[in-house]
């Protein structure tokens, strides 16, 4: 069963039409690289997947469990974000928070949790330093702990590596590539970089973007 199906799907806001009549379906394991030029509707198609926009058009079915509180999300971050004074273990626990509803506190289950995917990234170490005060390659693993913590089955990133150097960029790339291989977590990330899909998904969707027909032919390419 897909853990996606979007069917028919029109994005935009304000009855501006961004992206129209998606069709597709994203199973389990699957790796898309979502690109496009800037105000295709890329970002606006992340947060329609996390209902915090409502499609103009078309539904968006969610199965094998999944629900909308239980997608791990990584979104673009803004200056006021990376300036946020608050623990490493503070921000990647605070992942839960979709699924504590009105409880004020964090169960032991979830506070291993947090140390678990602290460990998967390789930032346990950083559990007590100050969040504000890491490089932006570890920065992001942080916030890539704190989605996995929402999910076992499915993240969306939104350009994760923009503004990081190479080094860290290869890093990051490979601890995703290492999510999605070996714990089989699905991953549809927006990228600019021209060599990510070819590299790493599965699946490459281009918005608003001309692609070969060698590429549509492939199998691996939508328009």
């Amino acid at each position: 069963m897909a853990l996606l199906k979007c069917t028919d799907l029109t994005l935009g806001y304000e009855n501006i039409v961004l992206t129209e009549h998606l069709d597709f379906e994203v199973n389990a394991g699957e790796y898309w690289c979502i690109t496009g030029e800037n105000g295709t509707g890329k970002s606006t198609f992340m947060k329609t997947i996390l209902g915090l926009r409502k499609p103009l058009a078309g539904t968006i079915s969610y199965g094998d469990g999944l629900e909308k509180n239980k997608i791990g999300y990584l979104p673009q971050q803004t200056q006021l974000q990376k300036d946020f004074p608050a623990s490493v273990t503070e921000v990647v626990i605070s992942g839960f928070q979709g699924k504590t509803g009105l409880r004020p506190f964090y169960t032991k289950e979830e506070k291993a949790g947090a140390l678990k995917n602290m460990e998967r990234l390789g930032i346990e170490d950083l559990s007590k330093r100050c969040y504000r005060e890491l490089s932006g390659g570890q920065q992001q693993r942080v916030l890539l702990a704190r989605a996995l913590c929402a999910t076992g089955k499915i993240l969306l990133l939104d350009e994760p590596v923009t503004g990081l150097d190479p080094k860290a960029t290869e890093e990051l790339y490979e601890l995703i590539k290492k999510l999605n291989r070996e714990d089989k977590i699905t991953i549809i990330m927006i990228t600019h970089d021209v060599e990510a899909p070819r590299k790493y998904a599965t699946h490459v969707m281009n918005f608003g973007e001309k692609i070969t027909k060698e590429e549509i032919s492939s199998g691996r390419y939508m328009v």
